[in-house]
């Protein structure tokens, strides 16, 4: 279980994921829209924004409280 500090620090953390995860969504969707798109670096933001929603699935499970089945 988390303590109050470590509840709000996650959450913030959580907010700061989103954020870059909807840039990147904006950036990428520019990118590919910008002819002829660089497509190294379109995947590697695509891969990028992979890892943030790994992580904010990580942050969203453990902010989430115990729910006994």
């Amino acid at each position: 279980m988390l303590s109050e500090e470590q509840t709000t620090e996650a959450r913030t953390t959580l907010e700061e994921l989103h954020v870059e995860h909807r840039d990147l969504d904006l950036v990428i969707d520019h990118l590919l829209l910008s002819p002829p798109p660089d497509e190294l670096l379109v995947r590697r933001l695509k891969k990028r924004k992979l890892l943030l929603k790994d992580r904010i699935n990580q942050l969203e499970s453990a902010l989430e409280p115990d729910v006994q089945a």
